[in-house]
């Protein structure tokens, strides 16, 4: 057998990693599954973990990796519950998989039975046994409290759901010559519009890959973006340097439905290949840092501060609810920090 296979759990996401020896014929089979991964931790090629891919690798859905019947009818209305609501399909996943990993936990439990002591019981026994991230950890206190808080009757107290407590990260930024040669890394007029779209205007990747012509106001110069993260729209400005370059992309490209497309026409560019654009430019400019298509997008809004933009536009530009989200930028500024003179200096 040319392959094996078995569950795993890769940054808090179910996953089916894939066993085989290192052939690049097998490697290529690999790859043409949809978002198939490579973990350098684990040394293993991994997949999404769903029906058609355990048929495909024969793994035997265990009784412990599923909830309760109880449970699984519950996920159904909870999922109903978000959809009315007008959940986007990424929050709903998310919020549905971190219940479902609650509810096997406790699929011999009564749900109506499970207490805020159950709660913490599961933190200790599974999120931080497994050394799962704060972050996996919030979502699902998030999905538990909604869940209980709309859904079900129960004894648990849903204002007294701790959350665990959040690292104080700084957000990753680059010097605006690293940002130059990514940039200009590319010969590829494509690949390399696509990387500057996302510095000169501040977009998530998502944000990127929704884009369609219709959006681009040559006349305003300015690009409207539609239902982004918590289904809002808003405007960025767009620089004229970035509008020339579009125009000579539009001329050998010419999209039809989204303003970036894949290999076949009409059809959106998937995130899995503007990563592996980013890839590619980071080893064309021989930087190592570990850089991540959001890491343009801290630098652009870090470049913007240090430049003398007020901080207020520069939560509306990136489309933050908080104020207090956008002021972490302020941490990572060397405006004021290099104007400071070191006590060495005087020695």
């Amino acid at each position: 057998m040319e392959f094996s296979a078995k569950l795993i759990t890769h940054r808090g996401e179910r996953r089916i990693a894939v066993f085989f020896e290192k052939d690049k014929r097998l490697i290529a089979r690999i790859k043409e599954f949809d978002d198939a991964r490579w973990s350098a931790g684990k040394a293993v090629w991994h997949l999404p973990d769903t029906v058609e891919n355990r048929n495909i690798f024969k793994i035997i859905q265990h009784q412990e990796t599923i909830p309760s019947l109880e449970g699984i009818e519950q996920i159904s209305k909870f999922k109903q519950h978000l959809a009315s609501k007008r959940y986007s399909e990424n929050t709903i996943k998310t919020y549905c998989d971190a219940l479902r990993s609650f509810f096997v936990f406790y699929r011999n439990k009564p749900i109506s039975e499970i207490t805020n002591e159950d709660v913490i019981i599961y933190n200790n026994d599974f999120i931080l046994k497994n050394k799962f991230s704060a972050s996996y950890q919030n979502q699902i206190v998030n999905s538990v409290r909604l869940y209980f808080g709309t859904i079900l009757e129960t004894k648990i107290e849903i204002d007294k759901i701790h959350r665990p407590k959040r690292s104080k990260l700084l957000p990753n930024v680059l010097s605006k010559e690293e940002v130059k040669v990514i940039l200009t890394a590319h010969t590829n007029i494509k690949h390399k519009m696509m990387l500057s779209m996302i510095y000169s205007c501040g977009l998530r990747c998502g944000e990127l890959l929704a884009l369609k012509p219709v959006h681009i106001d040559s006349k305003r110069n300015i690009v409207m973006l539609k239902n982004s993260k918590g289904n809002k729209d808003r405007i960025v400005p767009l620089s004229p340097k970035i509008l020339e370059m579009l125009r000579d992309y539009y001329l050998v490209f010419k999209p039809q439905n989204f303003l970036f497309e894949g290999s076949i026409a009409g059809t959106r560019y998937s995130e899995k290949s503007l990563q592996s654009v980013l890839k590619q430019a980071l080893k064309k400019a021989f930087i190592t840092k570990p850089v991540t298509l959001h890491w343009l997008r801290h630098s652009y809004a870090t470049h913007l501060l240090e430049s003398g933009t007020d901080l207020r536009y520069i939560q509306e530009l990136l489309g933050h609810n908080s104020s207090k989200t956008t002021e972490i930028y302020t941490h990572v500024s060397t405006k004021s920090i290099q104007q400071i003179k070191s006590p060495f200096d005087d020695l």
